[in-house]
This record gives C-alpha cells, structure tokens and sequence, in this order.
C-alpha cells in the first residue's frame, strides 16, 4: 500500500510509530492531500472534495504552526522532507 510505504520512509529512523504524533498526523494530511489533488485534477466540480481539501490543508497548516512554534529545526527537516511550502508569516 501506498500509503504504509510513504510513512515507512519518513518514520524508518524510529522503531515505534505513534499514530497520534504531529509528526505523523502531517504525513498523514500530506498523503490525503496529494490523493485529493490527483482527484480534483480530472473531477474539477467535485465541491464536496474541494471543501474537504481545505479543511485537511487548515488542519496540517495548524499543525505546521504549532510544530514550527515547538521545534524550529525539526520542522526544517520535515518540511523539506515532505517537499512542501513554508508557512508565512503572519
């Protein structure tokens, strides 16, 4: 599945994988995110997707925050990890 392999990946340096952890709820948004963008790609009038697409991205971008707040560096690390944007200032 393509999803356990993904978070294999980013998690191989630890043995116990917590599903709970900010570190994974990310990865997690991340994988839903990339499956809804292919999907809102060929089924652009699908609103219900596009609605839920904004509410996971308002979820990792809260999560982004608090883990930018909590560890500067780690959040370094994981954001070119998992190739996406920094969040701006506000």
């Amino acid at each position: 599945m393509v999803k356990n392999s993904f978070i294999s990946v980013i998690f191989q340096e630890k043995k116990e994988e917590k599903r709970g952890s900010v570190d994974f709820q990310i990865v997690s948004f991340t994988n839903k995110i990339r499956r809804l963008t292919s999907h809102l790609e060929l089924h652009r009038k699908d609103y219900s997707s596009q609605r839920g697409l904004r509410k996971i991205l308002g979820k990792r971008q809260r999560l982004l925050s608090y883990l930018s707040n909590k560890n500067r560096v780690r959040y370094k690390e994981f954001i070119s990890e998992l190739d996406i944007r920094e969040l701006k200032n506000r």
